[in-house]
């Protein structure tokens, strides 16, 4: 799993029947607690996570798996809102 901030939506009214139902968000990875990394991909939304929000990521097979079918063409879900984050400084 990794972890991500949500920096937009994403809606497609053309797209694989699976998909249908399906919310879509947009998704920074973060280097550290607070710094974002390049680039962005996109993740079906499992919790209902909005703008601005931490999340937790499954990629592959486990993201197929946690929308409940293991057919839908999905390779990234996010599967958690994070409330914190701690991590010990070395």
């Amino acid at each position: 799993m990794v972890i991500g901030k949500v920096v937009g939506r994403l809606w497609s009214t053309r797209k694989d029947e699976k998909l249908n139902g399906q919310k879509f968000l947009v998704v920074r990875l973060l280097k550290d607690k607070e710094k974002e990394l390049e680039g962005f991909f996109v993740a079906a939304d499992n919790v209902g996570a909005g703008n601005g929000d931490l999340v937790l990521i499954t990629k592959g097979a486990s993201a197929r798996t946690s929308l409940g079918d293991k057919a839908i063409p999905v390779d990234a879900a996010v599967v958690g809102i994070i409330d914190s984050i701690e991590v010990d400084d070395e």
